[in-house]
């Protein structure tokens, strides 16, 4: 509950501050932000003998990349040709592929997954970036002339990929090897680990919903206001889909399946925000909404599980 608060506010508070003033433009030093205080605790356990868990688990990561890959893209389009809107169908669908984000390891470690199997995951989903923004490609190439509108812009993978991987997997990682020769900071970090979690997730939600271009969804509520329902209908039911199926094909009871249940279960928002930023004026406003109402989505039914269905997994373990 407590944490699900702190998203209401940091994102009533973010979007009355863009509101009433010139907004913030977006810089890339957000997504440092969520590396260093979201990830990099994370990887304090983490070693470099730990890659072997690849091979050792490849049956669970071929497992996952079927279904961040395949069946939850198509649960996408499903939903997304169903509201008729080339927008919100490409939000969808840019969700879709985009596994991980900030939060995943904090909810595998809290799930006591494996932290380490999880990172390699987060690392692996990093790099299929370049697939994922390929994958959106195509989807707008084929699907453009069913909605009745034209694509014609290309996607720069080059533009995303490169950063992202930098900002949330390179820099974190050396920031923890450093900080495990620093004791003190350590302990630190460790003793308030959550506290330094929940307060960057107020932040980065705080100024995200204060951007620019987050404003901009004055002129659909001024026009199309109907869209606001639809999203969040489709981002709704898209969530409970990716629940339902994850919960039938992971076997939760082994640590590392419990780590791949996250990434899949947890979609990569702020990245998909960047992108969808930069390409609406390709997509359309309304590709923003699906991705802003995943956060109101995605983290609360986190912590429903987290708080309530692994607890009780925990006991009958």
């Amino acid at each position: 509950m407590q944490l699900i608060i702190i998203v209401i506010l940091g994102t009533i508070f973010g979007f009355m501050y863009g509101y009433n003033t010139d907004g913030f433009i977006f810089s890339t030093n957000i997504c440092l932000f969520a590396g260093i205080t979201m990830i990099m605790p994370s990887l304090f356990k983490f070693e470099l003998k730990d890659i072997r868990l690849v091979w050792q688990y490849k049956s669970v990561l071929f497992k996952g990349l079927m279904v961040n890959y395949i069946l939850l893209p198509v649960f996408a389009l499903v939903i997304g040709f169903m509201t008729n809107d080339f927008g919100i169908t490409g939000g969808l669908f840019l969700l879709s592929v985009l596994s991980g984000g900030g939060m995943v390891m904090h909810w595998i470690k809290k799930s006591k997954a494996d932290s380490s199997f999880g990172f390699l995951l987060l690392f692996i989903n990093l790099i299929f970036i370049s697939l994922s923004l390929l994958m959106l490609h195509l989807f707008a190439t084929y699907s453009a002339g069913y909605f009745g509108v034209r694509y014609d812009a290309e996607i720069h993978i080059s533009r995303f990929a490169e950063p992202v991987i930098m900002l949330l997997i390179v820099i974190p990682f050396f920031v923890s090897r450093v900080i495990l020769f620093i004791k003190p900071l350590l302990t630190l970090i460790q003793s308030y680990s959550k506290y330094i979690s929940q307060g960057s997730i107020f932040v980065i939600l705080f100024y995200l919903f204060g951007l620019q271009s987050t404003q901009r969804l004055e002129d659909i509520y001024d026009f199309e206001p109907e869209l606001f329902f639809i999203a969040f209908g489709a981002v709704t039911a898209f969530y409970l889909l990716i629940f339902i199926a994850s919960r039938l094909i992971y076997n939760l009871d082994s640590p590392q399946e419990r780590a791949a249940f996250w990434h899949s279960i947890t979609r990569y928002i702020t990245l998909a925000l960047v992108i969808s930023t930069f390409s609406a004026s390709t997509f359309g406003l309304s590709m923003l909404l699906p991705v802003m109402f995943a956060y109101l989505v995605q983290i609360p039914l986190s912590v429903v599980i987290s708080n309530k269905y692994m607890q009780n997994l925990e006991e009958t373990v």
